[in-house]
């Protein structure tokens, strides 16, 4: 029987897509991962960042961070995946341990900040009648 572990997959998709595109194959991979005895417990876009050295001629990459949980037997079938995946310039795949996890749990919410209104200000120049004195 395999026992499922928690595991954290980072993967760099080619920037120069467009957003449907992006779309899909983030949705493809989710896919893959519930189809094969998986369960996403988060999925996190970073976006659009730029990379710290060319990868393929490319200087973008969107970011994209799945945490799940599955049997072992699924990450060799989800890396060969991303090697088959031309649009995927590079991915990381880890399996958490119990002092990872326990890291996270403890870890506080961090929500973002409120926005705040913005105040009004007064016109600098107010419109009157009078004609300017000259």
């Amino acid at each position: 029987m395999d026992k499922h572990k928690t595991y954290e997959s980072t993967v760099i998709i080619n920037a120069s897509l467009d957003d449907p595109q992006i779309e899909a194959i983030v949705t493809r991979i989710a896919e893959l991962i519930t189809k094969n005895g998986g369960t996403i417990a988060a999925l996190n876009k970073w976006g659009r960042k730029r990379l710290a050295y060319s990868i393929n001629k490319k200087t973008n990459g969107f970011y994209v961070n799945y945490e799940f949980t599955a049997p072992p037997s699924l990450i060799a079938a989800l890396e060969r995946s991303y090697q088959l995946d031309e649009m995927v310039l590079r991915y990381l795949t880890i399996a958490l341990d119990s002092k990872a996890l326990a890291a996270k749990a403890a870890a506080p919410v961090v929500e973002p900040p409120a926005e705040q209104p913005v105040p009004v200000r007064e016109p600098l120049f107010k419109e009157t009648d009078e004609p300017a004195a000259s």
